[in-house]
């Protein structure tokens, strides 16, 4: 995925999907990220986030089932894919590598 940008943000909701695995789509992914960061995300963030993940090919969408709670209308689940998992690899080893080589006295010798 060299040359393709990859935001925070999107970073945090590709994570979520992983973390959802089966069960994520974009109502669920704003609650669990409501709730892990404290404060509220808006749904139409999270949706476009998710569509632009899936345009870059980290994610993959697929209709579930319909329901009767949503009125007969199918959610849009979304996966994942392997290019998605590098990248969320690759972001991991950077920041663990940076983390790793920070000097203690740069943050007064408090950086465990």
């Amino acid at each position: 995925m060299k040359g393709t940008q990859f935001g925070e943000f999107e970073e945090i909701v590709l994570l979520t999907i992983a973390l959802l695995y089966d069960d994520a789509y974009s109502a669920a992914v704003v609650e669990e990220l409501s709730q892990r960061l404290e404060r509220p995300m808006s749904l139409g963030a999270v949706h476009r986030t998710m569509q632009r993940l899936e345009e870059k090919g980290l994610v993959h969408s697929r209709f579930g089932e319909s329901t009767a709670e949503r009125g007969g209308r199918r959610k849009r689940l979304f996966t994942v894919t392997v290019s998605g998992e590098q990248v969320l690899q690759e972001a991991r080893k950077i920041r663990n590598d940076l983390w790793a080589d920070i000097p203690k006295a740069a943050f007064g010798g408090s950086v465990a």
